[in-house]
């Protein structure tokens, strides 16, 4: 059989599989579907006239000689006929029998076709070194895909790289001793306080291991995402590892609508453990375990709050550090609330530009309005609620008379 040879062919796989962190499989993978482009060149080339289909070259195959260094082009599955109409896709019965009697037609066969040494050409030749660039950065993504994909949802530590647009590009590693990929942070996920300068490190969230082949880092990264809150509590709360205080739901507001408001996160806890206080075990002895939440968060201010099955509970603690007089459940239904404070507390209850109240609402899914407890009128309110609803039912019942005569 004839062989193109291809002289460095070791090292060039050694080289490549070493620079680009892929088995030499992979390389040798991408380097034979690289050849078989360039030899797919380069009989268009010699046959410019001929109208190959898409797939017309798809029953050729390369096979690859580490050892001695070159490539064969092999023509598989030829159908053996008594007239040959397509030379690569049939062969005569006669020519085959000279080495098989015992073929028969319709049988199928493989045939060395290698070209000459000299005969593959130039432009084959830069074809395939173009097609093998491509191929070696499909097998790389496709690498980091399958490495990373079960790791969505975790936090690893990064390190900053260089700075794209508002992006901070950013290493990982998917364990220890493993080679480091880069990792986009854009601009939506950074921590305002944060100060991401080159070589600084930072925990970071995992979000999204981006598929296709799209150029840049393929992994999504987030110092924003309430995920990060639950790793860094359950990481420093031996009580969360063990299942005995369980976090049963984050709000986090990493970057505020107002550049005068800082990030802020609510953290509801919960234990069936009555020997057992949840937010005291968060908190931690002069609040020490928090303390090293918020020092990885660079000052991020945290509440951590008792869950409870009863929503006037549960609300008047997502509230904190404000002081509750009343929770009045004002319509269950539509999930809407009351909530009555001194007046002194009010401020605190909203929070500077609402945030407090926003996250409270968030982490308790609750409509939530904040209500002076001095001037407010109970018996009005309920009034104006069972008013409201008389005007819904109103609506809903004229929405069904019409779409009943439309029927």
């Amino acid at each position: 059989m004839s062989m193109v040879s291809l002289p460095g062919l070791q090292d060039m796989i050694n080289g490549i599989s070493q620079e680009r962190n892929l088995p030499k499989q992979a390389v040798e993978e991408a380097l034979r579907e690289a050849l078989l482009k360039g030899y797919e060149r380069y009989r268009r080339t010699i046959e410019i006239q001929t109208q190959f289909s898409e797939d017309y070259f798809d029953n050729f195959d390369v096979e690859l000689d580490v050892d001695e260094e070159g490539f064969r082009v092999l023509a598989k599955n030829l159908t053996i006929v008594e007239q040959v109409s397509n030379q690569d896709h049939q062969i005569a019965l006669k020519d085959v029998r000279e080495v098989a009697p015992e073929a028969q037609l319709g049988d199928t066969v493989t045939l060395d076709v290698t070209p000459d040494q000299g005969e593959f050409g130039r432009m084959a030749a830069i074809q395939t070194k173009q097609v093998l660039a491509q191929k070696l950065r499909d097998k790389q993504r496709k690498m980091i895909q399958e490495e990373f994909k079960e790791l969505e949802g975790t936090v690893l530590q990064a390190k900053v790289l260089r700075f794209e647009r508002q992006s901070v590009i950013m290493e990982v590693a998917s364990g220890f001793g493993r080679t480091s990929v880069e990792a986009e942070l854009s601009k939506r996920e950074q921590l305002p306080n944060d100060n991401y300068r080159a070589n600084a490190t930072f925990r970071v969230y995992l979000k999204k291991v981006s598929q296709g082949s799209q150029r840049g880092p393929q992994l999504l990264v987030s110092r924003a995402d309430a995920g990060l809150v639950v790793y860094l509590f359950a990481n420093e709360v031996p009580e969360i590892e063990d299942e005995v205080v369980r976090i049963v739901a984050v709000a986090r507001e990493a970057n505020p609508p107002s550049r005068h408001v800082g990030p802020r996160t609510k953290i509801a806890v919960d234990t069936l453990d009555r020997d057992v206080d949840p937010v005291g075990a968060c908190i931690g002895a002069r609040g020490s375990r928090i303390q090293v939440v918020v020092n990885e968060l660079r000052g991020e201010k945290i509440d951590v709050i008792r869950w409870s099955p009863d929503p006037a509970t549960y609300i008047a603690n997502a509230l904190s550090p404000a002081r509750v007089d009343e929770v009045r459940l004002v319509n269950p239904e539509e999930r809407r609330a009351h909530i009555l404070v001194p007046e002194d507390q009010l401020s605190l209850a909203i929070g500077k530009e609402g945030q407090n109240v926003r996250l409270a609402a968030r982490l308790t899914g609750w409509k939530i309005d904040i209500k002076d407890t001095a001037k407010y009128d109970a018996a009005a309110e309920d009034q104006k609620i069972a008013e409201e609803l008389e005007r819904q039912e109103a609506i809903n019942n004229r929405n069904y008379d019409e779409f009943g005569e439309e029927e």
